[in-house]
């Protein structure tokens, strides 16, 4: 391993984040009070960046998330939360959107030093990404509206009618299972329908990346939001993540990771036969065209895997380029990858930051040495970087076969395998050959070529010209092993909301 990168650990400006680290050992939120686990266990959270100790947070476990459930169910069936009208919870969501831009810097600063990501990635992408969830399901909460229904029943008693119709009613308790790529906005795609549709939660953030939930939890409480209505606790996948899961008396669970572990899932729903929201991997597809505007495609195929050190569920790591123009975007996006700043997050030199973990960082690197084991060629990057080893060199491999791990499972790191085509018919069934479904990208001047494509391709997201666009506005999610339902968008709410039919005869 080259441990060639010298990393200077560097603190908050903001003082708000500075108090906040300060404290150093956090609790956990539940039915309105904050509370160590039940064994009195800590796990340390750790700047990936530098090793050093951010703080410590209380290693939850089934004790906790009882606790939790109850609480939220309590909370639940409380007049307070209960009857609030949806204007009244529309206000909430707003205000709570309002204090989260308050604390704008305090937040990107928070979520840079415990992920890793540069400090501009959490500015203008992921913590306004975040308050945007809240405004737009703040909208939502007064329009969630049921139908009357004319019937055919032509049995009812004489000189009656039936009357029937529909109601939209919150389905209960919600446990939100997030991962720690993009800890704060995955966060808020389930908080905020989910409070909209007048659900309770509780929250089990990722082990790696508590720290931002827990400040969040606080600016919720701040808000007035009711004791109990939302919970964290945190902990392990394995402890906190897997006694939510089961749980007898939570009605949905909504989780982002894995897919592997998106399996998982399936098992432990069937007890209760709980709902289930899942977005989980992908090996997403850019696809480049010959008449592409390479002054377009040849960065945003580059953006599409190394953003946020390809930690993305929608990274662009297959890229296919046709084979006339092959070697010249190669060529522009191993340069590009060369040129990219590895370095600390809060550093503002900074372009790309560590993966979250040395565990993430060797995972990754063992693809890599997969790669060049069965005869793939690395035409930049495939290092491992840093004194803890948690920095992957942008990395560009050619000459891969389908067949090839690197090119069939998911890596999460910046790592892209790229491959030429000859014939533009071609493109459907190499970009399909895939387990997954999250997400794909067409770069061409022809736009006929790429609506024709994007009717083609399996993948809940198709993006042309372009790739990692997101709004509030956009349903999310996958198709095949991607995971099931929708995040984002007027869709989102149905994940939180029962339909009741109701018929009379009046």
């Amino acid at each position: 391993m080259n441990a060639q990168l010298a990393i200077t650990d560097l603190a908050p400006q903001s003082a708000a984040a500075r108090e906040f680290l300060a404290r150093r050992d956090h609790r956990m939120l539940i039915g309105g009070e904050w509370v160590e686990a039940v064994s009195g266990q800590r796990l340390e959270t750790l700047n990936p960046a530098t090793g050093s100790v951010l703080g410590t947070i209380p290693a939850g476990g089934a004790a906790d998330v009882d606790r939790a459930v109850a609480a939220a169910r309590a909370a639940f069936e409380s007049p307070a939360w209960r009857d609030m009208t949806g204007a009244k919870r529309a206000r909430l969501l707003w205000s709570i959107a309002d204090a989260l831009e308050a604390h704008m810097d305090e937040l990107c600063e928070l979520e840079t030093l415990d992920q890793g990501k540069p400090l501009w990635v959490a500015k203008y992408a992921e913590v306004p990404g975040a308050i945007d969830q809240f405004r737009y399901f703040a909208g939502e909460a007064t329009k969630i509206e049921g139908t009357t229904i004319p019937t055919s029943i032509d049995y009812q008693p004489a000189g009656k009618k039936i009357f029937a119709y529909t109601l939209k009613e919150p389905v209960g308790v919600v446990g939100a299972i997030v991962p720690w790529n993009s800890p704060l906005v995955l966060t808020a795609m389930k908080i905020a329908p989910a409070l909209a549709a007048g659900c309770t939660m509780v929250l089990k953030p990722a082990e790696d990346t508590s720290l931002t939930a827990l400040r969040l939890a606080e600016i919720l409480q701040a808000a007035g939001l009711p004791a109990g209505v939302f919970n964290v606790v945190t902990g392990l996948g394995e402890q906190a993540g897997a006694a939510l899961a089961a749980h007898p008396d939570v009605d949905k669970v909504a989780f982002t990771g894995s897919t592997e572990v998106g399996k998982l899932m399936l098992d432990a729903a069937k007890g209760n036969l709980k709902k289930l929201t899942l977005e989980l991997g992908g090996k997403s597809p850019a696809i480049v065209l010959p008449d592409a505007d390479l002054e377009l495609a040849i960065p945003g195929a580059a953006n599409a895997i190394f953003f946020n050190a390809g930690q993305v569920c929608v990274a662009g790591s297959r890229l296919y380029v046709h084979e006339s123009i092959f070697e010249r975007v190669i060529d522009g996006v191993v340069n590009y990858a060369r040129g990219i700043r590895l370095g600390h997050g809060l550093d503002p030199q900074t372009q790309m930051g560590p993966v979250v973990s040395r565990k993430q960082a060797d995972r990754i690197a063992s693809y890599i040495a997969g790669g060049r084991a069965d005869g793939a060629e690395v035409r930049v990057g495939g290092g491992q970087l840093g004194a803890q080893g948690t920095f992957i060199e942008p990395t560009v491999l050619t000459g891969v076969r389908p067949s090839m791990k690197v090119v069939r499972e998911e890596i999460f790191g910046p790592v892209v395998v790229a491959s030429p085509f000859r014939d533009v018919a071609e493109v459907p069934s190499f970009a399909n050959d895939t387990s997954f479904g999250l997400a794909a990208s067409v770069w061409t001047q022809d736009l006929s070529a790429a609506h024709r494509l994007a009717a083609q391709i399996r993948a809940g997201t198709v993006w042309i010209n372009c790739h990692s666009m997101f709004d509030a506005t956009l349903p999310i999610g996958g198709m095949k092993q991607s995971g099931w339902g929708r995040e984002s968008g007027h869709q989102a709410m149905n994940n939180y909301l029962e339909t009741k039919t109701v018929c009379a005869v009046i």
